[in-house]
């Protein structure tokens, strides 16, 4: 039983991991072109500290989704939790495709605050079915809205 929880644990964190390589893949492409040539507000963390906050943030999604699947699949809330988590990693992934790939600030901040409001509900779910879970989120959910904040910063002076 524990080691086909830990087997479910690290699917699930390399599943995280591999929506923040699809992103990554758009982001690789301008960081040292584009993106380096834009204006950043003075909060703007160096480029180095975003692949370790979201390989941190990835793995607790990881963990935190499967925490609610140990719930079991066959309860309605469980699935609609897992749901909306997978939505959610869509969007996740989008951002960087329209941020980075498109090179399109707006419209990505508008995006990011779906993506917000998606997290935000997830969490919200996952409280409801596993406290440890949805404190799991909470990292993610402040980091989304930093990135909001920094996102829509950028886009507003440049």
């Amino acid at each position: 039983m524990l080691m086909r929880r830990l087997v479910v644990i690290v699917l699930a964190i390399l599943l995280c991991e591999a929506v923040g390589f699809v992103g990554s893949i758009f982001t690789v492409k301008s960081v040292n072109t584009w993106y380096a040539t834009l204006q950043k507000p003075s909060f703007s963390p160096p480029n180095w500290i975003f692949a370790p906050v979201w390989a941190v943030l990835y793995a607790l999604m990881g963990i935190a989704s499967a925490l609610i699947l140990f719930r079991g699949w066959n309860l309605s809330s469980v699935r609609t939790a897992l749901i909306l988590f997978l939505v959610q990693l869509v969007f996740n992934a989008a951002w960087s495709a329209i941020f980075f790939g498109l090179r399109a600030p707006g419209p990505a901040f508008f995006e990011l605050i779906a993506l917000w409001i998606l997290v935000f509900v997830t969490l919200w779910c996952f409280v409801r079915i596993s406290i440890p879970a949805g404190v799991l989120l909470v990292p993610y959910l402040l980091w989304t809205t930093f990135a909001a904040v920094l996102n829509y910063s950028i886009w507003r002076i440049n």
